[in-house]
């Protein structure tokens, strides 16, 4: 599972690091907590772009869907993708052969089960630098107003070690890619091996992830807020937090 993100990193960061230029850099604010629920923009290098960072709607609608009635529905159940059955599932197996992407992020957030309660994480790479999820994308030509949809799917792999004492539950994670593997990604002419490769877990070592408050799954008030990302320690994991990191 994966979603809810930040990328509250400025936009020539971004740029400098995935060596790309904003599209439309009108549309890009910092984002310190976005939820997929709200169906937002979150910047993305697709593969017919690979210079471009572009803004793409979380949520996939695949090409064949017939019309917007469907396209809502559907889109609220392609969040994610499992790399394990990538091949398989009708909204996903014609993009992840012709249709990937890298979505941008620089920490992604997940619960945590307790005693029966859950509590959220903040994860990030150790240097804070901004990273890439491996995704996949698709356009759906809405024929209704004439208008097409570009949306995108992040793909979840098995948990590391790090992850799977957080997300204990579904024991899932982004897939992030290997920065050796960031253009890889794009590139055409892959075959099922290889992409799978590219999508087993991240190396937890060069990880680091620390509790926030709840905030994050208030449904008033803005949770796009720097406080939304600091450390909030809980009194009932103190001991658990000694011995989980």
């Amino acid at each position: 599972m994966c979603f809810d993100i930040s990328y509250a990193q400025k936009s020539d960061r971004i740029e400098d690091r995935f060596h790309a230029k904003f599209e439309t850099p009108e549309l890009f604010e910092p984002a310190y907590h976005v939820s997929a629920f709200s169906i937002p923009y979150v910047p993305v290098i697709t593969n017919e772009k690979v210079h471009t960072l572009q803004m793409l709607r979380w949520g996939l609608v695949p090409f064949w869907v017939k019309n917007e009635e469907s396209a809502m529905q559907i889109r609220t159940k392609t969040f994610n993708a499992r790399a394990e059955t990538l091949f398989e599932k009708p909204s996903f197996r014609t993009p992840i052969k012709n249709k990937r992407c890298l979505v941008i992020a620089d920490g992604f957030f997940e619960w945590r089960e307790v005693k029966g309660k859950n509590y959220p994480y903040y994860i990030r790479l150790a240097d804070k630098s901004p990273f890439a999820m491996a995704g996949i994308w698709d356009t759906w030509h809405n024929r209704e107003i004439d208008e097409k949809y570009h949306a995108f799917s992040v793909i979840t792999t098995k948990a590391n070690p790090l992850l799977e004492k957080i997300h204990n539950k579904k024991k899932r994670m982004p897939a992030l890619l290997r920065k050796d593997d960031e253009k890889r990604w794009l590139s055409e002419g892959l075959s099922k091996n290889d992409i799978n490769s590219m999508l087993s877990p991240i190396d937890d070592s060069g990880m680091e992830a620390h509790t926030v408050s709840k905030m994050i799954s208030y449904r008033k008030g803005n949770t796009n807020v720097p406080e939304v990302l600091e450390k909030f320690e809980y009194d009932e994991l103190k001991f658990q937090q000694t011995s989980l990191f």
